[in-house]
């Protein structure tokens, strides 16, 4: 972009924008995704732009695949954005151009404090257990001071003024009336890191941000609490710059069941994990919804991002922090499981079953119809894996099934149906009336057979419906020989 800042300034705020600003240093994080899921929904909500930002300066940790997992992940999750994302490296030279402004303007100035002068600073503050902060000691160097810096070899950071008595205030979306102290926000800011005393060194977050911010028109910056801080700095910097402010929702975090802040140590956080595990794009974003925003009565738990735009507001966004519930979000995602149709749940377990060995891809209506069973027991995709392995392949028998099959008269039954069974097709009610001459031949009750041809055909006593399952079996010729093998 070759704008200057001066000229970066929305035409109108009556068009609402919205951005995302990852930084590609990491797989994209479920807090990440939340943001971007409540940023996507206020953007619908009032037929605005969510826009996309690569904030990829931090040259050392930001890697493309890193780039292509964040867009991956909200592309999977529905969460499409308008136009091309913007690569934050690429406009550098608009983020020195306002750190000039800001140097001519008197708003910021060079500061030569060594790494070892400010390590003994906060260390005397850490003995009298003052709070950390800058001590501002070269914010007014004469002319003279520098050039004996400089004399030295020192290089500069660039720091923008703070005056401790400034009250920094908004009006936040989500918590109302926000009020910060200059003096709360630990001294001059670096807004620039270290380089020769007639250079600017590379620029930070707080100034970048505010520059990108402007220059995409934002006009509502919706983002985690923990930015909260971060707020206050900036809105400084966007009166000295003369940028337009835009309006600040500052969203609740995701915590685990401790009440503490989701991190990498309570296991799954990436979407990628989520993606592995077997949830859906439908449930996770549905969950994410959740996660601090509570639906107008009568909507329901259950519902797609468009219904949620629909509904969207920042009324109903809750301050406080949002705990992770596991049970709920598989609940969510059994739910789109099976209302999803059997069609669309066999093209998603197909690639599984294909990576488990199973022969699949010959008998697409079998399969389908197999989907169709399982669908009822799904929690996870996954699940259609294990579920489905006795279809494709002969179970051993558990110790459940082999007790069964002791049963008395229990073997009787399974010859009786052996006799019976026909290399036709088997209708349910055929079936049925196959299950019922079984068991009068053995003379055992109806219980007994259906148990023990349970324990046949899936080697256990637990499962699917029993006729689905065995009209399944028998529509490929794999129940006759289950059946023997019990005899």
């Amino acid at each position: 972009m070759n704008a200057t800042p001066e000229a970066v300034r929305p035409q109108s705020t009556s068009a609402i924008r919205v951005r995302l600003a990852p930084s590609p240093t990491g797989s994209l994080h479920i807090g990440t995704a939340r943001t971007a899921v409540f940023n996507w929904l206020f953007a619908r909500h009032h037929g605005g732009s969510f826009l996309l930002r690569i904030e990829d300066t931090d040259r050392e940790r930001s890697k493309q695949a890193f780039t292509d997992n964040i867009l991956d992940g909200l592309a999977w999750l529905g969460l499409s954005w308008d136009g091309d994302p913007v690569i934050q490296s690429e406009r550098v030279s608009l983020h020195r151009e306002a750190i000039q402004k800001l140097l001519d303007g008197g708003f910021a100035y060079r500061c030569y404090a060594t790494e070892e002068e400010l390590t003994a600073m906060r260390d005397a503050q850490a003995a009298s257990k003052q709070a950390p902060r800058y001590d501002n000691r070269h914010r007014d160097l004469t002319p003279e001071q520098q050039a004996a810096f400089i004399a030295e070899g020192r290089e500069a950071v660039i720091r923008f003024r703070i005056d401790d008595a400034r009250s920094i205030t908004w009006s936040d979306m989500v918590r109302g009336e926000m009020r910060w102290s200059g003096s709360d926000l630990g001294g001059d800011m670096v807004i620039a890191r270290r380089a020769p005393h007639d250079q600017i060194g590379d620029p930070l977050y707080n100034l970048v941000v505010v520059v990108d911010d402007a220059a995409m028109a934002i006009t509502h910056v919706i983002r985690g609490e923990d930015h909260i801080a971060n707020t206050a700095k900036q809105l400084l910097l966007y009166e000295a710059l003369g940028y337009p402010v835009p309006q600040f929702a500052h969203t609740p975090l995701i915590l685990n069941k401790e009440g503490k802040k989701l991190s990498k140590r309570d296991g799954v956080t990436s979407i990628s994990d989520f993606r592995r595990m077997g949830y859906t794009a439908e449930a996770l974003a549905n969950y994410m919804t959740l996660l601090g925003w509570s639906p107008p009565e009568g909507m329901g738990e259950r519902f797609t991002l468009s219904q949620a735009a629909e509904a969207f507001g920042f009324e109903r966004v809750n301050r406080a922090g949002a705990r992770f519930d596991w049970d709920k979000l598989n609940w969510l995602n059994g739910q789109v499981l099976r209302e999803q149709g059997a069609a669309a749940l066999r093209e998603q377990l197909l690639p599984l079953w294909q990576a488990e060995g199973f022969e699949v891809g010959s008998d697409p209506a079998w399969e389908t119809d197999l989907s169709e069973l399982l669908s009822t027991s799904l929690t996870l995709l996954a699940d259609g894996v294990e579920q489905a392995k006795p279809f494709f392949t002969t179970p051993e028998l558990d110790e459940a099934a082999q007790g069964q099959l002791a049963v008395e008269g229990a073997k009787a039954a399974l010859a009786a149906l052996l006799e019976r069974l026909p290399e036709a097709e088997l209708a349910a009610d055929q079936a049925q009336t196959l299950l019922g001459e079984a068991a009068t031949a053995a003379g055992v009750k109806k219980g007994v057979i259906m148990k023990t041809m349970r324990a046949a055909l899936l080697g256990s006593l637990q499962g699917p419906d029993l006729l689905t399952t065995w009209l399944l079996l028998h529509r490929r010729g794999l129940d006759r020989n289950r059946i023997q093998r019990c005899l």
